[in-house]
């Protein structure tokens, strides 16, 4: 085995050896080529959900995508289950599990019906809602809502509808439904009693001016 120049490195060449590299998943191995920016944002994004969920139970990730920011959730939480509609991006997640890191992945499209009606004390979908067709965002919504346990919380986040001027051709393929943030709370509110709206510019969360905000985020407690 090589040797580091100063010991304390030196487990980073074991874990290697032992485990093997890590490999990007594939949605944010494009981020990385691309835009290498971008994983911070994202990496940001599911701080916040997992800071907001520490020490819950069960939590329920929809659109998962790749599953690989989803480690920093599982980080706080007892045990996470992780579904997309995507069978490509689940498997991929599904390759690259690490049984250390282990945590429920499979396909489901959220449009057909809830995840184990009433079973997780958390819920959160991260760049998800945009690509929901608005005539379908009550379905996709009450569904995640009958995912829920009586007293669990919901977490929306998605790109502002403001952000889209300087949105990528991709991105701007596949959103077909970003929001405001009065108009993301508006519509949590047809499913919640309490409502809280945060904004988000690069990895920043923040309550400051929405329209000047790239991302919004929806903390919903407190189901009707």
């Amino acid at each position: 085995m090589s040797s580091t120049r100063e010991p304390q490195y030196q487990d980073s060449i074991g874990m290697r050896e032992q485990f093997g590299a890590t490999n990007l998943g594939m949605v944010i191995a494009l981020s990385w080529h691309e835009d290498p920016k971008r994983l911070a944002f994202t990496f940001a994004r599911y701080k916040f959900v997992a800071k907001m969920f520490a020490g819950m139970e069960r939590v329920l990730e929809v659109g998962c995508g790749d599953g690989f920011a989803s480690r920093i959730v599982k980080q706080e939480v007892t045990h996470l289950t992780a579904v997309d509609f995507d069978p490509i991006f689940i498997r991929d997640a599904q390759e690259r599990m690490r049984p250390e890191w282990a945590f429920d992945c499979k396909v489901h499209d959220m449009l057909e019906g809830p995840v184990s009606p009433g079973n997780f004390e958390g819920i959160y979908s991260l760049d998800v809602l945009e690509h929901i067709q608005p005539k379908d965002e009550d379905a996709f919504v009450g569904n995640a809502v009958n995912s829920l346990a009586d007293h669990g919380s919901l977490i929306i986040g998605m790109p502002s509808l403001e952000s889209q001027a300087y949105a990528s051709p991709r991105s701007k393929a596949g959103h077909v439904n970003c929001k405001s943030a009065p108009d993301l709370k508006k519509l949590m509110q047809r499913f919640f009693h309490r409502v809280f709206m945060f904004s988000m510019n690069d990895e920043v969360v923040h309550t400051g001016f929405h329209p000047m905000a790239q991302y919004v985020i929806a903390l919903c407690c407190d189901r009707k």
